[in-house]
């Protein structure tokens, strides 16, 4: 069995994030992000950012980037109770990730004053050996 590995990152500017949420508003994050998702984050920007940054990241990984049927909804970022955060992939990201046999996935998310990141990988079954 071959093992599948993919990975993605995304970087965005809180100031430029600022001005997507004034100009988009509540239209904006209800087309982008999934009602738990809007619910955890409570309107913190920077919470919102992280999100969004892990869907880029996480369609990074996919290969195809937020197009070709991959819509932000389709993937959600969840926290545990520890806040630990992780990824859900539905619809048209979830395919995607079967065909490409991409079955555990990981997401770190940091930010600091001016910028958020997130990181993504994601590995096959038969890679994760060894992987918790």
């Amino acid at each position: 069995m071959t093992m599948a590995w993919a990975c993605g990152v995304d970087l965005i500017d809180l100031q430029r994030w600022g001005r997507i949420l004034e100009v988009g508003g509540e239209a904006f994050c209800e087309r982008n992000f999934t009602a738990a998702e809007r619910a955890w984050c409570r309107g913190d920007h920077a919470r919102l950012a992280a999100r969004f940054a892990a869907k880029e990241a996480a369609a990074k990984a996919l290969g195809t980037g937020l197009r070709d049927g991959v819509e932000t909804t389709d993937i959600e970022v969840v926290s545990a109770a520890s806040g630990q955060p992780s990824l859900h992939l539905h619809g048209e990201a979830a395919q995607r990730a079967r065909l490409m046999n991409l079955e555990v996935w990981r997401l770190s998310l940091s930010h600091g004053d001016q910028q958020v990141i997130a990181f993504v990988m994601a590995c096959s079954g038969a890679a994760r050996i060894g992987m918790p």
